[in-house]
């Protein structure tokens, strides 16, 4: 007999993409040719936000030279940049009217500086074409080059995101050609270049990771002087993929809430959909007391 899928908890449902917002938005990137980490991850709030008017773009491509055993993006070996890719991004985001806007990309090793030219790039055109814009950058770890890090955060971003994804002791099964410790340094070393800089991380659960093993990635995010928090719940995009050990419920997501801001997080979001860049806008005005 075949064996059935796994059927998600009801706190799992998400709603049906639709809305006149959500039409735009999906109109807007099919004509600029762009991509979204939304899309290309199949992330669970993609409805959600898009009828916000928000969206993650993905730059560098759409091919990732990692391959990531919990990340739905395609791997591979990428094609020649885009000559265009920043300037539609800068375009798009003064068309759709958006006050604030995450950048983030696939890993491309394949390059010298890691793409944090691109980043920069970006930055500065959106400053340009949107001045009233704020900007979050999700980065990869740029394979610890902190000239990299320093050329990103000299163009001054309001967030510097970077996700450690997962507990230390379960990272090299899930993340093999990342570095728990790398991606740490990565946090502590914005913060040493930048100390007023807002820095920002978030990892998944259910992957068969303990209570202490994540109590010791919050606080090791707590010594790198994180500021903005998001944990969710991992998500098996394909049967290839990492299989789900356990569903948190949203209470458990609760506790770890409360856990994170008594460790002095500035700012939580906890949630079984909870994603990246969930609220971004609303966590950054939190932080700034907005």
């Amino acid at each position: 007999m075949e064996k059935k899928s796994r059927r998600h908890p009801d706190w799992l449902k998400i709603s049906i993409p639709g809305g006149q917002e959500f039409q735009k938005i999906k109109k807007q990137l099919r004509n600029s040719h762009l991509h979204t980490i939304c899309e290309e991850a199949k992330c669970p709030n993609l409805s959600e936000c898009f009828q916000k008017g928000t969206a993650t773009f993905l730059i560098l491509g759409d091919i990732c030279t990692r391959n990531c055993r919990y990340c739905n993006v395609k791997n591979g070996i990428p094609g020649t940049l885009n000559p265009d890719e920043v300037s539609e991004v800068a375009e798009s985001v003064q068309k759709l009217g958006l006050s604030h806007v995450v950048i983030t990309s696939v890993t491309r090793d394949d390059l010298k500086d890691g793409g944090a030219s691109i980043f920069v790039d970006a930055i500065n055109a959106i400053k340009e074409k949107k001045s009233t814009c704020s900007i979050e950058v999700l980065i990869p770890d740029f394979k610890g080059n902190q000239q990299s890090l320093q050329m990103v955060l000299s163009a001054k971003p309001d967030v510097l995101n970077h996700n450690i994804e997962v507990v230390k002791e379960l990272f090299q099964s899930v993340r093999p050609e990342g570095n728990y410790k790398q991606s740490i340094d990565v946090l502590k070393q914005s913060k040493r270049y930048n100390s007023e800089m807002i820095t920002k991380s978030g990892f998944m659960v259910g992957l068969g990771e303990s209570k202490d093993q994540i109590y010791q990635l919050l606080q090791d995010l707590r010594q790198a002087d994180v500021n903005i928090l998001t944990i969710g719940q991992y998500l098996q995009p394909t049967k290839k993929h990492v299989p789900i050990k356990k569903y948190y419920t949203p209470q458990e997501f609760n506790e770890l809430s409360i856990l994170a801001k008594n460790m002095g997080f500035s700012h939580i979001e906890s949630g079984p959909l909870v994603r990246s860049s969930y609220n971004a806008e609303n966590a950054l005005k939190q932080v700034r007391n907005i």
